[in-house]
């Protein structure tokens, strides 16, 4: 495996799509596509590629709120957490990243977890 994770997912197209068809599970899912009633999906997707293309050492800077501040009235919980981790990695699993660089892409995502998670099961 030579390269970034963000090469080996291959780049911004390649991520992209990704999460389009992670946003598709995501809002076919009941449990967590309330979370995003009130949202632009076309800016959240655009946002998401950017995240995951910055954590995974692409050439590109994030540039969205501070984790913690921006989910702090969401109410999110660790069994939806792990709902929308599961939903990344089917997404991965679709477009056939293997298993290593998926494990790498969804430890960065749950670096994250005390900062998105801040309600009870």
């Amino acid at each position: 495996m030579s390269g970034t994770l963000y090469e080996r997912l291959g780049g911004e197209d390649a991520i992209t799509a990704v999460v389009d068809e992670f946003y598709d599970r995501v809002m076919a899912d009941e449990q967590v596509a309330g979370y995003f009633d009130d949202v632009d999906m076309q800016k959240q997707r655009a946002h998401q590629a950017q995240f995951i293309s910055s954590v995974a050492g692409g050439p590109v800077e994030y540039s969205g709120g501070e984790m913690a501040a921006v989910h702090a009235d969401m109410g999110i919980t660790p069994a939806n957490f792990q709902a929308i981790a599961t939903h990344l990695d089917e997404a991965l699993v679709e477009f056939d990243v293997g298993e290593d660089d998926r494990e790498a892409v969804l430890e960065e995502i749950a670096s994250y977890q005390d900062d998105i998670v801040t309600a009870a099961d």
